[in-house]
C-alpha cells in the first residue's frame, strides 16, 4: 500500500512489521516492482490450500467409466473395485444416470508407507444421447465393475397405410 507523507514522498507500509519505508529522492529503487504482487499471490495460495485441505472430505471424486450403445440399450460400466453393492446408489432421471457412493478407509495395522487407493465419496454422471425407459434399468455388480443397462425407448416403426375409396356418389 502506498501512502503520501506531508512532503509528497511515496511511502510503502509494511503490514507485518508495522513500519514504513521511505524512498529517498534521487535513489534508484532496486526492489522488484512485482515482488509485492508475488508475495500477495503466495499468501492467497496458502489460504486456498488451507481451505481446500480442511474441506477435502466433502469433495467427491469421479470413478473411471465406459458408456457403450447398442441398437436397443445404453450400457454404463463403472470401475468400483472393493465397493459393495450396498455402498452404491444408482439413479436415472430423464436421460441422466447418476452413480454415487462411498469407499470407506480400511482400518489396518502398522504404518501405511504408500497409499494410492481412492477413498471417500464418489459420483459419476452421464447424460445419455437418447430417450430411455427408466423403469426397465438394470444394475449388476461383478468383479469390481458396476454394469448399468439402460433400455432405449423403442422408435415407432413406419408402416404403409392403405387408403379406402368410399366414392362420392
Amino acid at each position: 500500500m502506498i501512502g503520501v507523507v506531508a512532503m509528497g514522498t511515496p511511502v510503502r507500509r509494511v503490514r507485518s512489521a508495522g513500519t514504513m519505508q521511505r524512498r529517498p529522492s534521487g535513489v534508484v529503487w532496486t526492489r522488484n516492482p512485482l515482488a509485492e504482487f508475488d508475495e500477495l499471490l503466495g499468501q492467497i495460495g496458502g489460504l486456498l490450500e488451507s481451505t481446500v485441505e480442511s474441506g477435502a472430505a466433502a469433495v467427491a471424486w469421479t470413478p473411471m467409466a465406459d458408456v457403450t450403445e447398442t441398437d436397443d440399450a445404453y450400457r454404463v460400466e463403472v470401475e468400483l473395485a472393493g465397493v459393495g453393492s450396498r455402498d452404491v446408489d444408482v439413479e436415472v432421471n430423464g436421460q441422466e444416470v447418476v452413480v454415487t457412493g462411498e469407499i470407506k478407509e480400511r482400518e489396518g495395522r502398522g504404518v501405511l508407507r504408500r497409499g494410492t487407493r481412492r477413498t471417500g465419496r464418489f459420483e459419476y454422471r452421464v447424460v445419455l444421447p437418447g430417450e430411455v425407459r427408466a423403469e426397465d434399468v438394470r444394475a449388476d455388480m461383478s468383479e469390481g465393475v458396476l454394469t448399468i443397462t439402460v433400455p432405449k425407448v423403442e422408435k415407432a416403426k413406419s408402416r404403409h397405410v392403405e387408403i379406402t375409396d368410399r366414392g362420392d356418389g
